[in-house]
């Protein structure tokens, strides 16, 4: 079956003859039906019949990624390295995109290319989706005629710091969602099941235990006040992620609390480090001049700590300061990653010796979170056990007690 390339938010099918006369079909993406006339008559199809198809429920609808951003990057490169001109190749990767928002940017991109602009320049348009460090390599690319190259360059950067992301993501969060479900299920115990038993115990005739009615006066609580705190942590947790999204100052705080956390910190530590320097290697091969590429590593670093950092670095650098010495004089970077940058420095090496670094901070990254995941296993476990195993210790304890004295 054939398939069109035209680039758009609406899909459509389409049925026509070849310059052959040979009967195909196919899809496209158009903003309308004369659109996809247009493409076409462009590739030599006469069309008999185009219908406008309905996306389905829950197609095309999501949220731009930068996962998307990195597969656009990789098929992009590839299309221009297989000596597919820009805007066809626009066309060729916008058509094999399911999510309408990535199609609608694809062809705001395309149609600024066709009207004249660089490609560099239709990126910048859109800085929510292409970084100042996306649109620089692009247009170091197209000035030194390597646009491919840089591409891949893109793709690759992109693919290696969304997996180091997700690496700390999830470092973060299993502890987190585990014990979230820890507390729903003592919330429902707390509820549901207690009260069963508080009603059992009153026909007891006898004090219950200390621990026993402990968690029935906490149960008792819950039931009657419980939405009181549920508002008041609601509120807290409204506030706390309002503040943090606006708030500059709260945000750097947060980030050197959770640089200086015990366990969790040096792997955000390590993670900031790691993005850092395959930054620094992937503006640097590009040809990107060092105190510009600072610019944009600062915002690359995932850390507000080690934003300012950077910052202080590329205003010392300007100023005529080895890199290795503004390093040094942040006492954020170890030894290690200093004395390497310094080689690299001295040898003229200084993208190869950033990436060995981000190579090696990467693989850490990696091994940190595996053996945190292991470490925490067991303790998570002890923690459910101690919520949900005490409550039941705690209404059985009467009963016990009871047989006791039989």
């Amino acid at each position: 079956m054939a398939q069109t390339a035209a680039l758009g938010s609406t899909p459509f099918t389409w049925e026509g003859t070849d310059r052959k006369g040979k009967k195909i079909k196919g899809k496209s993406m158009a903003t309308d039906e004369a659109a996809v006339r247009a493409d076409l008559r462009r590739q030599g199809v006469v069309p008999n019949r185009i219908r406008k198809q309905s996306p389905g429920l829950f197609r095309g609808t999501a949220k731009i990624t930068p996962g998307d951003i990195a597969i656009f990057s990789r098929q992009l490169a590839t299309m221009l390295g297989a000596g597919i001109p820009l805007v066809q190749a626009f066309e060729i990767v916008g058509a094999g995109h399911e999510n309408a928002s990535m199609q609608k940017l694809i062809l705001a991109v395309k149609t600024d290319v066709e009207g004249g602009s660089s490609l560099a320049e239709a990126l910048a348009k859109h800085p929510i989706h292409f970084d100042d460090l996306f649109v620089n390599l692009v247009e170091a690319g197209e000035q030194a005629g390597a646009l491919e190259t840089l591409l891949e360059k893109v793709a690759t950067y992109k693919e290696k710091t969304e997996a180091i992301k997700k690496k700390v993501k999830k470092a973060l969060t299993y502890p987190l969602a585990v014990l979230v479900v820890a507390l729903v299920v003592t919330i429902i115990l707390l509820i549901f099941v207690i009260p069963a038993f508080e009603d059992l115990f009153q026909g007891f005739g006898a004090d219950l235990p200390a621990f026993t009615r402990m968690v029935i006066d906490l149960s008792q609580f819950v039931r009657e006040k419980g939405w009181m705190l549920a508002v008041l942590f609601g509120g807290i947790g409204y506030s706390f992620f309002y503040f943090k999204k606006r708030s500059r100052p709260m945000r750097h705080f947060l980030d050197r609390l959770a640089l200086n956390a015990p366990i969790i910190g040096p792997i955000i530590q390590k993670s900031a480090i790691a993005r850092y320097a395959r930054t620094l290697s992937t503006m640097f091969s590009a040809g990107v001049p060092l105190v510009e590429a600072l610019e944009s590593v600062a915002g690359a670093t995932g850390n507000i700590v080690y934003e300012v950092g950077v910052l202080q670095m590329k205003d010392e650098v300007a100023t005529g300061q080895r890199l290795q010495q503004s390093m040094q004089n942040t006492d954020l970077f170890p030894n290690m990653v200093i004395q390497m940058i310094a080689v690299g420095e001295e040898s003229g090496s200084l993208d190869d010796m950033s990436a060995k670094v981000a190579d090696f901070y990467e693989e850490d990254v990696d091994n940190a979170v595996d053996n945190l995941s292991s470490l925490l296993e067991p303790l998570i476990m002890s923690i459910l056990g101690i919520l949900v195993g005490g409550l039941v210790v705690a209404m059985y304890l009467p009963i016990f007690k009871m047989g006791s004295v039989i």
